[in-house]
């Protein structure tokens, strides 16, 4: 008897992909593996929309597909697999450790260890050339369905794996990485085999896995290790965790390395301090930055341009405090999906307050503060609000999270008829923003409700507030990608996913339509018939956290920011101290055309002079010599090294004026 299977493969067509789809007969007992012995780069099978092992048996009616390794899915696997590899390396070294999870993650995998003693670097090199080995050695990845029992019996020197046996089901097996270990339905454990049949290690896995060892290739390689608590909790036993990445090819290795080490020089934490930016200090706290007099300039500069942008596109400036009483929070229905991420109430004068954790319930009762009329809509409100967030210290990285944040926050009350051109308005508003910051690849995020009780209104409303973000979000032509699950749970959002010089996506400013605040706090206004009439409150973030734009632009420009934006835009160098004077009303003149310059006049010589500046990324060095000084004339000297030599002062501090006024990126 032979099984009737419909295969559905993807034909690529360039930008236009179509899925392709045919009937084949095949014998029964087929595998995944026999239907793609064509396709070397297929690792697992999608089989009826389930990521099966390439060993998996077919039955009549599956639908099958082949998934490359290039794919999402395709790494992922060959990651778990890797991850595999890793551990079974690590029992041979250290036969007492005890095994945690270890699931594939973002560009790599991690495995947690109860290990008498932290790893060491050595230890990496050792555990990385034993997985060498064991990736030649071809061991077959052989999945075996257990039943509970069965599983404890084959895990039973691994008391963490039974702990996981033991939460099956549970709410708690979604804990921070056990998805890949148990979840609903039966368990299975996988098997490394030896050419001989003999099992060389066993772990509780969902999996699926590549085929064999060998399939892992080389190109992976260990990073590092660091503490981390079992299952996500402090109050579980701390283990240690070995990081690792892995990718189909050395080639691709090689690539990610260098991608790695190139964010590394771009990182604003180091850049920050080499650039006399901003700091952290101690005494201050974790997550909570002060920004240095250089570090400031940007921040105005920032500031500035958001704030006539506001005004410009009809925002009304306001400010709120940076506390308040619960009952605000509870009002706007923050506090029981919040509070656990808003720092701890303050017990005063019988009331507990809270350090602010978003700022459109104050802006609510502005619009409350007196009657309001349609003809006012829409009415627009902006504010740099400072908010103030309780993250783990263990998620709190440079600017980026930070608990201490200032957004530049805006709330537009409008009729529903408005809406729509009211996000469309806003969108614009957004992308000309990160076009003049000199963000100009990015695509689209629309977030909606998912099946989480955290989310208030009813199927209608979320329905017609969704149509209307996707309305205007398809109406740009730019990409539009969904987040099911990742709205706020007063209403659906879109959000600008912005790639930097190095193709990392952050995501950015935020729209979001609130159906649910206007009501929680009885705002109205009067129509044209003289009803009272509920309003629509659209929220938007342009930069977000200005915080956090800031550490972005910091590692998109690598430091070197754009004139307009650069703390010190121009730099004079004399060649001797005679040429001082020479500069110093080159200076002058700059500063009444409003461009931010210093005179070096120390002892320095010229060379050093250079070198120190070029490594604070000036974008014009001013070099003046006595031919300089009798012609009335500056030399110019580039980031990139090059030079232009004998510019009339005149023509100096016009084109010097011309690139910060329009912003030119050099």
């Amino acid at each position: 008897m032979s099984a009737q299977l419909s295969i559905t493969r993807t034909v690529a067509g360039g930008e236009e992909t179509e899925a392709a789809t045919r009937t084949q007969q095949v014998p029964a007992g087929t595998t995944a593996a026999e239907l793609f012995t064509q396709e070397r780069d297929v690792v697992v099978a999608r089989v009826n929309g389930e990521l099966r092992d390439l060993s998996h048996v077919l039955a009549d009616g599956d639908v099958v597909e082949g998934v490359p390794v290039s794919s999402e899915d395709g790494l992922a696997v060959l990651r778990h697999s890797t991850a595999h590899v890793m551990a079974q390396a690590v029992q041979q070294h250290f036969p007492e450790a005890r095994l945690g999870i270890g699931p594939p993650i973002r560009d790599g995998f991690y495995f947690d260890f109860d290990v008498e003693r932290p790893f060491t670097p050595e230890d990496l090199k050792t555990i990385e050339k034993t997985m060498q080995r064991i990736v030649k050695e071809g061991q077959r990845f052989v999945r075996r369905e257990v039943s509970d029992e069965q599983a404890r019996e084959a895990m039973a020197a691994e008391p963490y794996k039974l702990e996981l046996i033991g939460l099956k089901s549970t709410a708690d097996s979604a804990a921070e990485g056990a998805s890949a270990e148990v979840g609903e339905g039966g368990l299975s454990v996988y098997d490394n085999v030896r050419r001989d049949d003999s099992v060389a290690f066993r772990d509780l896995c969902r999996g699926p896995h590549v085929p064999t060892t060998r399939l892992v290739g080389n190109g992976f390689s260990l990073l590092r290790s660091a503490a981390a608590y079992w299952r996500g909790s402090e109050k579980n036993p701390q283990l240690q965790r070995i990081y690792g990445t892995a990718w189909p090819s050395k080639d691709e290795l090689k690539a990610y390395q260098e991608r790695v080490a190139e964010a590394e020089r771009r990182d604003h934490r180091r850049l920050g301090a080499e650039l006399d930016l901003f700091s952290f200090p101690d005494e201050i706290g974790s997550g909570l930055v002060v920004f240095h007099p250089k570090g400031g300039v940007v921040k105005r500069e920032m500031e500035d341009y958001v704030r006539r942008r506001h005004i410009e596109e009809g925002f009304s400036y306001v400010g709120t405090p940076h506390i308040s009483k619960g009952g605000l929070f509870e009002t706007s229905g923050h506090l029981p999906y919040y509070e656990d991420t808003m720092f701890p109430g303050m017990e005063l004068e019988n009331s507990t307050y809270y350090l602010k954790a978003m700022n459109c319930p104050m802006h609510n009762l502005i619009f409350r503060s007196r009657g309001r009329s349609y003809r006012e809509l829409p009415l627009r409100f902006f504010e740099f609000g400072s908010v103030y967030r309780y993250e783990k210290s263990g998620v709190v990285h440079g600017l980026t999270r930070v608990r201490g944040l200032t957004q530049d926050d805006s709330h537009s009350y409008v009729t529903a008829e408005q809406a729509p051109g009211e996000i469309t308005h806003l969108l614009d508003f957004v992308l000309g923003l990160l076009k003049d910051f000199g963000l100009d690849d990015y695509y689209l995020e629309l977030s909606t409700r998912g099946d989480s009780e955290k989310f208030i209104g009813s199927d209608e409303q979320w329905a017609a507030a969704t149509q209307v973000l996707e309305d205007a979000a398809r109406a740009t032509g730019l990409e539009l990608v969904p987040d099911p699950g990742g709205a706020a749970f007063y209403g659906p959002k879109i959000s600008v996913q912005a790639r930097d010089a190095i193709g990392r996506t952050w995501q950015m400013s935020t729209i979001q339509y609130d159906f649910n605040q206007p009501e929680r706090f009885g705002l109205e206004y009067t129509a044209a018939d003289g009803s009272k009439q509920q309003p629509v409150m659209i929220h938007s973030a342009k930069f977000g956290s200005l915080e956090r734009f800031f550490g972005v632009l910091v590692e998109h420009y690598a430091g070197a920011f754009p004139p307009w934006l650069a703390p010190v835009q121009v730099v004079g160098i004399p060649v001797a101290d005679a040429h001082v004077p020479h500069l110093r009303e080159v200076a002058d003149r700059l500063r009444a055309a409003g461009v931010r310059v210093e005179v070096d006049d120390t002892d320095d010589r010229m060379p050093k002079k250079i070198r120190t500046w070029t490594k604070q990324k000036i974008p014009f060095l001013l070099i003046a010599g006595a031919e300089d000084v009798e012609n009335g004339a500056v030399s110019f000297r580039f980031r990139d090294g090059s030079q232009e030599n004998g510019v009339p002062v005149a023509d100096a501090v016009e084109r010097i004026a011309a690139a910060v006024r329009d912003r030119v990126q050099v």
